[in-house]
């Protein structure tokens, strides 16, 4: 799965927090900013294959 998504990101006093434009209900945040994109990509990854199983076949479609 290959999708671009847009991170809005700020350094508050400890850690780097950051959410995505498309999903605003994703947020997450870091130590670091490569952790707090590592962490967004978990959390948005999580949020879409919740409830798919572990066999599953992914196809592209156009709406």
């Amino acid at each position: 799965m290959n999708a671009k998504l847009t991170m809005v990101y700020w350094k508050s006093k400890k850690f780097w927090l950051g959410k995505l434009v498309e999903h605003p209900e994703i947020m997450t945040q870091g130590k670091t900013l490569k952790e707090l994109e590592e962490n967004i990509k978990d959390a948005y990854r999580l949020m879409v294959f919740e409830d798919v199983p572990e066999n599953h076949e992914i196809k592209e479609v156009v709406v």
